[in-house]
């Protein structure tokens, strides 16, 4: 951290909530304010892990809300005595930000072209996407997340997070790309990696494997289409929504209870129009009630169907292929001619075909029945998945081990959770898992994997002979670079190599957070300083991809937690309660509400809502946002204007509005170190509401008159209200500490109780009898300034009312205060009329 400023500002004439921002910002970072000092060492390092946004487009307020919660944090930890660490990083790689960049220029990649060194994009994407070369591709990609990162960048700086922006790394970075492909080697190198050839979720839009983390059940229309398939016992009948997909048909299931088709179970029947014989089955999975009760089971047509092929040992019979078109040729044993038909078309297509040939065969029997069912999405596609085999690199997750899943759900339970409900959202993840996780993808735009391939002398891949580069290469791209021993001419000719050309996905490096921003294995004296972290903050639906992921590679890696402490930030949400997404086209973007309401104001907004609670977007926050710290600006110059005057604090009245506030830090800091910032921001406007409005009345005669003990508690109250305020309301708390105080309020130690020995209950008596007053002379409808001839006060409370006394009168314009006792306070007003 660089020295801080000595010298204070001067109080303006007229402050303003105008430009602080653009002051700030600048002075902060020409400061260090928030610069890490790593020679702090591990015990006083509070660390946390940011989540990197996805470069791929704007940001909105539900990123602002969730980002806030994580400063809010890390602004009291700061003052609280500790050493912040705090990076930021962009996540820039993988589909989202390919597809912003097919958009954006009208272009895709084809790893089949060349490179191009002249090509110049179009102005404006026409009508039919211009392919381009991998190299080409990634250029264009880095080019535009080069164009996001910057507009990202003002928004966090113009919200105020007090990042450390020398920390900054990006996801497609060669320090990132050297660690995710390290972490990968090692997960290789003890089994925790491997390669194989399975059914696989496919996106034919995207043309890549989906991982079931990114999985999203969507309602589609589709129809059952009530089909014979033909028995020696004569036809026998089921109910598919895909009838295209019966050239792939290995066999027919229905449930061993079921007494229906008991007696089939063994036998065999011919597919319609094909002619393939294939068994009938029988499996638990079969659903009694469902369509006719007995199902095709096709090679593949949902994620069933991979069950009921792996635990019955059946055939593959694949007709859908990458493009999510059928397969030119049919599979082997499937009569081609009736297949012809269906080769090349889409699977929209092929049903609509294939339906008229089974109404032309007489196999269809009846119409269609239209109806809308669930089906699998990737979350960023606009078209049902397909399941194709392909091979692919995993980790294991405990999805297929049992021992892994134990102790993973066990690291769950090992984690502290804010609010602690959200561990359920991680148990049944881990519990639900039906596979080990898929990290490979078929796109251009992430993490190469750090594998070439000998080929042998036909060309073919050997894929149980990887060549590895040594970790003092990485990172390494092997569709460029050459694997040692070999040279350039022999890649792709046989008994030469191939590279691996799959990219990790984007959460396969984006589970590495912590080691990249803490520089694991290129920083070892920082990486001990930071790791484990202390706090993964971020969004709950998020839980089962990058906490969960985070917390495997780390328990495979270190054999413990990333961090001790997740913070989980519940949704937005839009008027109608509905949560705020891009894809639903309702989300509001924060740059015009920084400008109109200031930062504070959007920052107030986002610090009432709780962790863990959806909250809907509501300008009406962001005004009463604005107004308490205008009032703040306010109050703080009408304090400050009073000028400063030696001496103590020995009015009953100062000492307990002093004690008062103790007890408010006190209640705010127990919230903050509860994870409740929430509760910290409304203890603090309570007392500073009351501060205005009754003690600022109360005291202000004696004030004027320049009375010691009055200006001393002013002081020191707006010195602890703007350091209670800080993590809040940067800004403004910041311009008012720089009018009278030297040094930054965001290095200012969180304040703590004083122990002043006062009654809060002076002040709050007190209180209550100025709003009485207040509350009659509004009834009469006359000015506050109002004389009151006469004003009593009866109850159990008069000895605080007398300590009170003088102030009470200059504060209410009282010529006569009587007081007398009684069982509960009343408070009699007489008004001149």
């Amino acid at each position: 951290m660089t020295q801080q400023r000595l010298r204070h500002a001067t109080m303006p004439e007229k402050p303003t909530l105008d430009g602080l921002e653009q002051v700030w910002v600048a002075r902060w970072e020409d400061e260090g304010v928030y610069r890490f000092d790593r020679t702090r060492e591990r015990p006083e390092i509070f660390s946390i892990d940011t989540p990197p946004p996805t470069v791929s487009g704007s940001l909105h307020v539900g990123h602002v809300f969730s980002y806030t919660h994580t400063d809010i944090m890390a602004r009291y930890k700061r003052m609280a005595g500790y050493e912040v660490f705090y990076p930021i990083g962009w996540d820039d790689n993988g589909l989202p930000t390919e597809r912003r960049v097919q958009n954006v220029y009208g272009v895709r990649g084809d790893a089949s072209l060349p490179y191009d060194p002249d090509f110049v994009p179009p102005d404006k994407p026409g009508k039919r996407e211009i392919p381009i070369s991998r190299r080409n591709f990634v250029e264009l990609c880095h080019k535009l997340t080069a164009i996001d990162e910057r507009a990202f960048e003002e928004v966090w700086r113009r919200v105020g997070l007090s990042v450390d922006w020398s920390l900054l790394y990006t996801t497609i970075g060669d320090d990132s790309r050297a660690v995710s492909q390290r972490a990968f080697l090692r997960n290789l190198a003890r089994g925790e990696a491997y390669l194989a050839e399975a059914p696989t979720l496919w996106d034919v839009t995207f043309r890549t494997a989906v991982a079931q983390a990114e999985l999203e059940d969507r309602e589609w229309p589709g129809a059952f289409h009530r089909i014979s398939f033909y028995g020696d016992q004569g036809p026998v009948f089921i109910e598919t929504t895909r009838p295209e997909l019966i050239p792939a048909c290995v066999a027919l299931v229905a449930h061993p209870d079921d007494e229906r088709y008991k007696p089939l179970f063994g036998t065999s029947v011919l597919t319609p129009l094909f002619g393939v014989e294939v068994p009938i089955v029988a499996h638990r999975l079969a659903e009694m009630d469902k369509g006719s009760g007995i199902a095709m089971i096709c090679t593949f047509g949902d994620v069933t169907d991979v069950t009921w092929w792996r635990e019955l040992g059946l055939p593959t019979r694949s007709v859908i292929g990458w493009d999510g078109r059928l397969l030119p040729e049919p599979p082997e044993g499937v009569d081609g001619e009736p297949y012809k038909e269906l080769a090349g078309k889409t699977v929209h297509s092929a049903r609509e075909r294939i339906v008229e040939m089974l109404r032309e065969s007489g196999d269809l029997d009846g119409e269609p029945r239209p109806v809308q069912r669930t089906v699998k999405f990737y979350e960023r596609g606009d078209k049902p998945l397909e399941i194709v085999t392909t091979r692919q690199w995993y980790i294991r997750n405990g999805g297929r081990d049992q021992v892994l899943r134990e102790r993973l759900l066990e690291r769950g339970r090992e984690l502290n959770w804010h609010p602690p409900h959200m561990r359920v959202r991680y148990d049944n993840w881990v519990e639900g898992l039906n596979g080990d996780w898929l990290i490979s993808r078929q796109r251009f735009f992430g993490v190469p994997f750090p594998v070439w391939y000998k080929l042998d002398a036909a060309g073919n891949r050997l894929h149980d002979e990887p060549i590895l580069p040594p970790e003092d290469l990485l990172p390494v791209d092997p569709s460029t670079d050459v694997p040692p021993g070999y040279t350039e001419e022999q890649r792709g000719l046989p008994g030469g190599f191939a590279g691996d050309t799959d990219v990790m996905d984007t959460w396969a490096t984006s589970s590495l957070t912590p080691q990249l921003a803490g520089r694991w294995e290129t920083d070892d004296d920082l990486f001990r300083r930071v790791f484990p972290m202390d706090l993964r903050s971020q969004s709950h639906e998020i839980i089962r991809t990058w906490l969960f992921a985070t917390v495997t590679r780390s328990h495979l890696e270190f054999g413990s937690l990333p961090w001790s402490d997740a913070a989980v930030s519940g949704w937005i949400l839009d008027p109608d309660r509905k949560k705020m997404s891009k894809s639903k086209g309702n989300v509001v973007t924060p740059m015009a509400l920084l400008e109109q309401y200031g930062s504070d104001a959007v920052r107030y907004w986002a610090a009432n809502g709780r962790y863990g609670v959806d909250t809907a977007f509501d300008p009406g926050q962001l005004k009463v946002g604005r107004r308490l710290a205008i009032k703040i600006l306010n109050a703080s110059k009408f304090v400050l204007g009073f000028g400063e005057v030696p001496g103590e604090v020995t009015e009953p009245l100062d000492a307990s509005m002093l004690a008062a506030l103790d007890d408010a830090v006190g209640e705010a800091g127990r919230a903050f170190e509860s994870y409740d910032h929430t509760r910290a921001l409304e203890v603090a406007e309570r007392f500073f509401w009351s501060f205005c409005d009754d003690y600022l009345e109360l005291v202000k005669a004696r004030a004027y008159e320049g009375d010691a003990s009055a200006v001393v508690a002013l002081r020191r109250a707006l010195e602890t209200q703007l350091r209670l305020f800080a993590p809040f309301l940067p800004f403004v708390t910041e311009e008012v500490w720089s009018w009278w105080q030297d040094g930054s309020v965001h290095r200012a130690t969180w304040p703590r109780p004083a122990a002043t020995g006062g009654d809060p209950a002076v002040l709050s008596v007190a209180s209550e009898v100025l709003r009485r007053v207040r509350k009659a002379k509004s009834e009469a409808k006359l000015s506050m300034r109002a004389e009151v001839s006469r004003l009593t006060v009866t109850g159990p409370e008069i000895a605080l009312v007398r300590l009170a006394q003088d102030d009470l009168c200059g504060a209410g314009n009282v010529e006569e205060f009587v007081l007398e006792p009684g069982e509960s306070l009343t408070v009699e007003v007489e008004l001149d009329q």
